[in-house]
């Protein structure tokens, strides 16, 4: 999933300079084609990999949305999405996407910007640039779909909550936690918040998920084999913890209606063999307000089996959720989802496919989004966002220091992420 980036070597004041000067422009939603009955919302997709075509090809076949307009970095990406989404919607009817609506290259993410087409730009870049290009995004007066992590550092975390102030009220901007919307976990958390569980004493979450292979690429240079196999590194990636494990982080957020104030724990590097730098392992305990403690594992090494999951505790019973199988609640008030045991010869996607808990959850978030566009009951969930990858960096940030950091200490963090990679070498 490699995608298009900002101008050249990436630096936030240099960017937010440049959108400062080109100044700063909100379309009311009512002026939005998307938002005229029976009017098809016109996505633009910047980030043409793997997340980027799963998130948009979803758009077209749940939703009133037409993807016509395409920007990336890099040509083979372009192009591959430009004849996948042009068959999927000649099978729908559509036209196929004009040649003009198709960007490449350091400047992609401007022209879809500017594109007058576009209604609504889906963000499916690496996780680095997510700032850079959503404050872009709402500059140019266009909804906006992010894909999560909306930052991979605690300066952008906070600029993304500046940034959500601008589009408060004029803009829907939705960040990708598809799980909040999975009809198996929305009644899950409505009984636990209802007191199904009593009081909360303590939790369990993980991630347990193989290695992401990546390509070789042979023949391009250093950098640019960096931003292709972005996963494996952590100044793009944030690390896994923030790029992927943030998921069961987040359902611990939504559930506890907090964050945590406290983390303490290790990761280390021991078995994964890729060139990048991430860690293949996370051991961490956070500690949410009223002194729940939530324990938390994720890995990504080797080929063992997927699973990924959260428990509660309380003093009237307890419960368990899975991605793709078991979810229930035992206890005073016992519940099933009725998904049974886990799927057989089911195989878990870096893109974010999955069967069971969450098979509706990507269509249910995109409706939501594309029905608040509509509508005009525009979202906002740029700080919720934020606030959810700031708690995987609070862990991140336990671990890799080895000490306990809390909350307030965290939100005191300078320290940037940065790649130090020239994309315009990659012209």
């Amino acid at each position: 999933m490699t995608d298009d980036h900002s101008n050249h070597k990436i630096g936030r004041r240099e960017f937010l300079g440049a959108a400062t000067a080109a100044g700063f422009m909100i379309i009311k939603p009512g002026l939005v084609r998307g938002t005229a009955a029976n009017s098809a919302v016109q996505l633009g997709v910047l980030g043409c990999g793997g997340r980027g075509t799963a998130d948009a090809t979803g758009f077209i076949d749940n939703t009133d949305t037409r993807v016509v307009a395409l920007a990336d970095l890099f040509a083979d990406q372009l192009e591959t999405a430009h004849q996948h989404f042009d068959g999927q919607q000649k099978a729908k009817g559509y036209a196929a996407i004009d040649t003009s609506q198709l960007f490449k290259g350091p400047k992609a993410y401007e022209q879809i910007i500017a594109s007058k087409v576009v209604d609504a730009v889906l963000i499916t870049t690496p996780p680095y640039f997510h700032p850079h290009h959503l404050e872009a995004v709402i500059a140019g007066g266009k909804h906006v779909y992010c894909e999560k992590p909306v930052a991979v550092d605690v300066p952008g975390a906070k600029h993304v909550m500046e940034i959500a102030k601008k589009a408060q009220g004029k803009l829907s901007l939705a960040v990708g936690f598809q799980i909040r919307k999975a009809p198996p976990y929305v009644e899950l958390v409505r009984r636990i918040q209802g007191g199904a569980l009593g009081r909360l004493g303590c939790g369990l979450a993980y991630y347990y998920c193989p290695h992401i292979d990546r390509p070789d690429w042979p023949n391009a240079s250093a950098d640019e084999k960096r931003l292709r196999n972005w996963v494996w590194y952590r100044s793009i990636s944030g690390d896994i913890i923030v790029e992927q494990n943030i998921h069961v982080i987040d359902i611990c957020n939504w559930t506890l209606q907090g964050h945590p104030v406290k983390a303490v724990g290790g990761n280390s590097r021991k078995l994964r063999e890729d060139a990048g730098d991430c860690s293949d392992n996370f051991n961490l305990v956070f500690t949410y307000p009223n002194d729940v403690q939530m324990s938390f594992g994720s890995t990504q090494f080797d080929k063992h089996e997927f699973d990924a999951a959260v428990h509660f505790f309380g003093t009237r019973g307890s419960c368990e959720a899975h991605y793709d199988h078991r979810m229930s609640i035992s206890g005073e008030e016992p519940w099933d989802a009725g998904l049974g045991a886990a799927q057989q010869g089911g195989q878990f996607s870096a893109a974010g496919t999955f069967k069971g808990a969450l098979d509706q959850a990507d269509s249910e978030k995109q409706k939501a989004f594309v029905e608040s566009i509509k509508s005009g009951n525009l979202l906002n969930e740029a700080e919720q966002g934020a606030e959810s990858a700031l708690s995987a960096m609070l862990g991140r940030t336990a671990a890799y220091t080895d000490k306990a950091v809390t909350w307030d200490e965290l939100m005191k963090s300078k320290e940037v992420f940065d790649p130090k990679i020239d994309i315009n070498k990659m012209a």
